[in-house]
């Protein structure tokens, strides 16, 4: 039987959350897997991973928040993409500081506070007819009807319109021709869809018994072709990446359907590919970060690296399982999938309630997660087996939460909507008053009314289209 979820925190009790919920989940030290042990990186559906730079191009602007004036700089943030590349973007949550050198990774929309956004199509339109997207500043400002614009008045008034869809808020930039753009991009505005992922896998765990293919992984990309990687020791394990016909690939395209190719005597185990691509990433695609830091939406970009893993799990026989998550905002947690493609029984323990999936069966439990609190959690089980699952729950802008205060950070952050004095050489990288609580910290899963969120779904069988 699978062991139960072990999670690691230090120092849970100082997030003061015990009096919001009805119980919390007992925090400890996550025991070691050996060989296979859990992977100390967030849950990533692929794309890009980037590092913040900081705020590079801006220019001022003024919140109005519960009856106060908070003077702030409005503008691009540039990011450095692994791999290759660079980023432009601009903040979709005005109140919250960004982290200085916060790593990001490429989001959907649902799983940011876009998804509950009615007018998170609007943003969109804005970062395809507004600067950088619209260079020519002389003919963006004839079609706007301002005054001259630069490109640091145009970030803000640019950045500004977004804070008004994006926040709600009540915000006007100081510059008065960056003003009347946020107010003509403001007014303009439509609800455009949300683009395309860079590069993802559906889904991006699989299992199955040796002797067979173990799939389809679908490909999502908006790279006209992307570069298939088999696992590292393929050669020793015979185990291949095919199409659907049992041909060996290289190379995908959007929709290609990929599969592990399994020897029938394979020793039992796991194996990875990875999928990575160069190619313009898609402007109003969403970047949350690994650890608690602004919320940031796609205005431009170089070529750059995208890339993406999965995982497959094969044995002869017993049970056989493949493991995903992603966060549910709409249900306020983190959804973990489990599948068993065995012929035995799988079971685990979650939040002291045991589960078993039947072979052919997938189950998703939604661990209820705080907002804007780091989580944490390894399941475990015999063998070695072990997945682990991190990052930080942020659905919500901070502004939905609470006002804004008038406390600088300990380091002040050019982007902290707290700060009212501006340096105009600062990069918004500085750290928040919350980063001793919540950086690199991980904490006990909160139960929610004292029971996780059940949702199961029987698997069904591939049609013929699949």
């Amino acid at each position: 039987m699978f062991t139960a979820l072990s999670v690691r925190g230090r120092g849970a009790a100082r997030l003061a959350v015990t009096a919001l919920v009805s119980g919390l989940f007992a925090a400890g030290a996550v025991a070691s897997a050996g060989p296979a042990a859990a992977e100390d990186i967030p849950q990533h559906q692929g794309g890009v991973s980037a590092t913040l730079d900081g705020l590079t191009t801006f220019d001022r602007a003024v919140l109005h928040d519960g009856g106060r004036q908070h003077e702030l700089p409005a503008g691009l943030f540039e990011m450095t993409v692994d791999g290759g590349g660079r980023l432009k973007t601009y903040c979709i949550d005005v109140h919250n500081p960004t982290q200085e050198q916060a790593r990001y990774l490429e989001t959907p929309w649902e799983q940011t506070s876009l998804g509950a956004n009615s007018g998170a199509g609007k943003i969109r339109w804005i970062l395809q007819h507004s600067y950088p997207q619209v260079d020519d500043l002389m003919a963006l400002a004839e079609r706007a009807g301002t005054g001259p614009l630069t490109e640091r008045t145009a970030a803000a008034g640019t950045q500004v319109a977004i804070w008004r869809f994006s926040d709600g808020a009540e915000v006007e930039a100081l510059d008065p021709a960056a003003e009347q753009l946020a107010d003509w991009l403001e007014k303009k505005a439509k609800n455009v869809e949300e683009p395309r992922a860079s590069l993802s896998l559906e889904p991006n765990a699989v299992s199955g018994k040796a002797g067979g293919r173990l799939g389809p992984i679908t490909v999502r990309t908006d790279a006209d072709r992307v570069t298939v990687t088999p696992p590292a020791d393929s050669a020793a394990s015979g185990v291949i990446v095919t199409d659907q016909a049992g041909r060996p690939v290289t190379t995908a395209v959007d929709g290609s359907r990929l599969y592990f190719d399994v020897p029938a005597g394979a020793t039992d185990g796991t194996a990875a590919l990875s999928l990575q691509a160069t190619t313009n990433v898609p402007v109003g695609r969403a970047f949350s970060g690994v650890t608690k830091s602004q919320t940031q939406i796609l205005a431009g970009s170089s070529r750059s690296t995208v890339s993406a893993t999965a995982t497959a799990t094969w044995a002869k026989k017993g049970p056989i399982p493949a493991l995903t998550a992603k966060k549910n905002c709409a249900e306020g947690g983190i959804d973990i999938t489990a599948t068993n493609e065995g012929d035995e029984k799988f079971t685990f323990e979650l939040l002291g309630r045991e589960y078993a999936i039947a072979p052919g069966e997938s189950r998703t439990v939604t661990v209820p997660v705080p907002e804007d609190r780091a989580y944490d959690f390894t399941i475990t089980g015999p063998g070695g087996f072990s997945k682990n699952f991190k990052g930080v729950l942020d659905c919500k802008t901070t502004g939905s939460t609470g006002p804004v205060t008038d406390e600088p950070a300990p380091q002040p952050s050019a982007a902290s909507a707290g700060s009212t004095a501006i340096d105009e050489n600062l990069a918004a990288t500085g750290a928040s008053g919350a980063t001793p609580i919540i950086a690199g910290v991980a904490i006990g899963l909160v139960i929610v009314g004292g029971a996780a969120v059940l949702f199961v779904r029987k698997k069904k069988a591939p049609s013929a289209e699949d």
